[in-house]
């Protein structure tokens, strides 16, 4: 499945291993994995909520 991440990026999520909410200087944005790499960063959020909410979204558990 893919998500849009702007209007130039497509994040494919079945490579996607883990993602990470990341508060470096002051600047939140959820960092995207696949294994031990960094593959893309998200838009600038302003709370830490409001990436996990773009998370909850957008993002989908994989199901048992």
């Amino acid at each position: 499945m893919f998500v849009k991440l702007n209007n130039r990026v497509y994040l494919n999520t079945d490579r996607i291993t883990r993602a990470k909410v990341a508060d470096k200087a002051g600047e939140i944005r959820i960092h995207f994995y696949e294994g031990l790499h960094v593959v893309a960063k998200s838009k600038k959020f302003k709370s830490v909520e409001k990436a996990m909410e773009w998370i909850e979204k957008n993002l989908k558990a994989p199901s048992n």
